[in-house]
């Protein structure tokens, strides 16, 4: 199978790219079918990543060396969206560190041919411009109140409620993390848990259909408390912890996660209801917040912030206080 005239031009433009820049890697997004041993004989001396919803189309690269395979969920996303979902996916697992220059190569113009160019587009990505990821090393700072994989579902989870809200609306809650136990005995239900009566499987975090339907119980008042093993153990939590000392501007809800994650060893996010933010709290202190763009995950480290933000997130938090006795 011979490489499309097209493609064996934006090859050798990678590969070039490569070497005068320099770049740390080239990633090739493609839904195609491509003559692999020919795309590593044109990039030979690259680090080679490929990135492809389709698990079949990648199986013979997995046990090869010269390439890193990321799968992709299988979902209708732009093409730039799956290709931030790759980049991230590296920074995350650590196959690249954050400030890295990548050579991607993809198909970006959409068409109704039934034979597309495997390739049609390249662009050359500064990972410290174009993505701020909590990477591994970000979700130590966490600490031990869960393993990385759990946290990871848990931040992407709080990430999406900011970002999307459920059915058009926003939704404001917080979910908390490890140390279920004594989280218990300093709260109390305002309602029936819906997780109860379900299996372990039904309610692991981890699994991108369990996150779906967590975001439908988000809409009910309460904080959600999740295991240390990523499995959802309640919702509909009043958080009766106290004693954090917050900064001007944070109303209840903050509180409550600020409180929760001082008397405890567990971490609490606390997902903003106007503007989708997340702002994680361990030991009683906001360690890291996020905001929410339209690019999926796009991550801040904790800093100071202008007055004019905090009195947004006071005036918020004064909405929410005069509106609802709800402390999450």
């Amino acid at each position: 199978m011979s490489l499309p005239s097209q493609s064996v031009a934006l090859l050798q433009a990678a590969r070039d790219l490569v070497k005068s820049l320099p770049a740390d890697a080239v990633l090739l997004l493609t839904e195609t079918s491509l003559d692999w041993g020919e795309v590593r004989r044109m990039l030979a001396g690259c680090r080679l990543f490929v990135a492809a919803e389709n698990p079949a189309l990648t199986r013979s690269l997995r046990d090869d060396p010269d390439w890193t395979v990321i799968d992709l969920d299988p979902e209708p996303l732009p093409t730039q969206e799956r290709m931030n979902t790759a980049l991230l996916k590296a920074v995350s697992d650590e196959l690249l560190p954050p400030g890295s220059h990548v050579v991607a190569i993809y198909n970006g113009i959409a068409t109704l041919d039934d034979a597309p160019e495997p390739v049609d587009s390249l662009s050359v990505i500064h990972l410290g411009e174009h993505l701020e990821r909590m990477t591994s090393q970000d979700l130590r700072i966490l600490g031990d109140a869960a393993p990385l994989d759990v946290l990871r579902a848990v931040v992407d989870l709080a990430t999406e409620i900011g970002r999307e809200g459920r059915e058009g609306l926003p939704i404001g809650t917080i979910l908390v993390v490890g140390d279920t136990r004594k989280v218990l005995s300093l709260s109390h239900f305002q309602n029936f848990n819906p997780f109860r009566g379900y299996s372990r499987a039904e309610r692991d975090v981890r699994k991108k259909d369990v996150r779906e339907q967590i975001k439908e119980i988000a809409k009910l008042d309460g904080a959600l408390l999740i295991g240390r093993d990523g499995i959802a153990e309640a919702a509909c939590l009043h958080l009766g912890a106290h004693g954090a000392n917050m900064r001007k501007g944070f109303g209840s809800r903050h509180t409550a996660a600020a409180g929760i994650s001082k008397q405890t060893s567990a971490v609490a996010f606390a997902v903003s209801q106007s503007s989708g933010s997340v702002r994680v709290f361990k030991g009683g202190e906001e360690v890291l917040h996020i905001e929410p763009l339209a690019r999926p995950h796009v991550w801040q480290p904790f800093r100071l912030e202008t007055q004019e933000i905090e009195d947004k997130d006071k005036d918020e938090d004064e909405i929410i206080d005069e509106n609802s006795d709800e402390v999450s």
